[in-house]
């Protein structure tokens, strides 16, 4: 399959919020800091990031345009309620003015947890995403965000929630609010062609599962059901491409875009591989995309009796040669094969030791309300352990 679309596009979006995409684009940094009223920005990246030329180079775009700011990289792979104190201790000695989210998930989510943080008076953990917790946030005193992706995996740069784990409980808890969604996001390929090939399947992984859960979750979303199908087009065709060739601007681009497209389309729900991928993160500390990946078929397995007319449109979408749910599965084997990802949760270092706990994380986790079948814990306990040895669910 190719796309004959033109290469190297530039344009400026306002769905679902502004957006400038294109090659080179983060030198228009400061003019938008000024934009939105920052003068004092902090810069939260990962620490993988921190002493690189990328963010150096930032940083100094930045400073030589008048801006004060200081960087926060204290970020575990999966940020802990501890990392957005950190932060947020650093953002108000610093007298900071706004956020600078710059990295992959890890980062962005803390950032937009630091920011709504920033003149709160509550704990972090009373803006968990339950009722209507998110209406205890004092809106003005919420720091804007400017979001520079440096993955294209979590589309976290267009979410309007962070999700932060709770060390103490050993949980993964969805902090939310409509105004957490960055007020500006940039999305540049040259950002990303330092990814190592690894990183980028597993974060293009993540992306085909927000868009894949989103496209089999029943809820009635029309407009998000028709980016998700489009994004997974975009997903098969440029995934392989940046894997083999990272400096490919072009597929870099369009993976950027399928990323943010995935976390636009999951407001129409998720599914029990992110039930399942979020206890197994709190408990294993384990990459969430990779997770996902390799939760993937398994999940779709114990889907299948409910989601055969998805399957057959996303077949036919796809151009793939088997139509619906076969021939969607086999797409999914033979693409997480040719980028190298595991079969097996075993492969990664989890064990079985935790399987019933991890049952009943999953049927609580808040992704299971719009899985297309209503599992029990114990129907999770199986699907754990089926991807955890490989085998089919029993």
């Amino acid at each position: 399959m190719t796309d004959v679309r033109v290469p190297h596009l530039s344009a400026n979006w306002n769905y679902p919020t502004a957006i400038r995409a294109g090659a080179g684009r983060v030198r228009e940094l400061p003019s938008l800091c000024f934009e939105f009223g920052m003068r004092a920005p902090l810069l939260v990246t990962d620490p993988g990031l921190a002493s690189l030329p990328l963010i150096n180079n930032i940083l100094n775009l930045c400073e030589e345009n008048g801006l004060r700011v200081d960087m926060f990289a204290n970020i575990k792979g999966n940020p802990t309620g501890q990392n957005v104190i950190e932060g947020l201790t650093v953002f108000r000695t610093g007298e900071h003015d706004g956020v600078l989210a710059v990295g992959g998930g890890s980062a962005l989510d803390a950032a937009k947890a630091i920011a709504l943080m920033a003149g709160q008076s509550r704990p972090l953990w009373d803006f968990e995403d339950l009722e209507d917790n998110y209406l205890r946030v004092n809106e003005d005193a919420m720091a804007p965000v400017i979001a520079v992706p440096t993955t294209a995996g979590t589309g976290s740069e267009v979410g309007r929630s962070s999700v932060i784990t709770d060390e103490e409980a050993e949980i993964k808890r969805i902090i939310f609010h409509p105004r957490m969604l960055p007020a500006q996001v940039i999305l540049d390929p040259e950002l990303t062609c330092g990814l190592p090939a690894n990183i980028t399947a597993a974060t293009g992984m993540d992306a085909l599962s927000h868009n894949l859960e989103a496209f089999c979750a029943p809820g009635f979303h029309p407009m998000a059901e028709g980016i998700a199908l489009e994004a997974m087009r975009l997903i098969s065709v440029y995934l392989p491409r940046v894997v083999a060739n990272g400096n490919d601007l072009d597929a870099r681009m369009q993976m950027l875009v399928a990323s943010s497209m995935g976390a636009t389309a999951f407001q129409r729900g998720l599914g029990a591989m992110h039930a399942m991928a979020h206890p197994l993160g709190a408990l294993f500390d384990a990459h969430h995309g990779l997770l996902n990946a390799i939760l993937m078929p398994y999940v779709l397995r114990a889907n299948e009796s409910a989601i055969g007319e998805p399957m057959e449109r996303l077949a036919r979408h796809l151009d793939l040669p088997n139509p619906g749910f076969g021939g969607v599965l086999e797409w999914v084997y033979q693409l997480r094969l040719d980028l190298g990802i595991p079969n097996t949760l075993q492969e990664i270092g989890i064990d079985g030791e935790q399987a019933e706990r991890i049952g009943r994380m999953a049927v609580a986790d808040a992704a299971a309300a719009s899985n297309p079948v209503a599992f029990d814990a114990e129907d999770y306990r199986d699907i754990f352990l089926s991807a955890l040895t490989g085998t089919a669910p029993s």
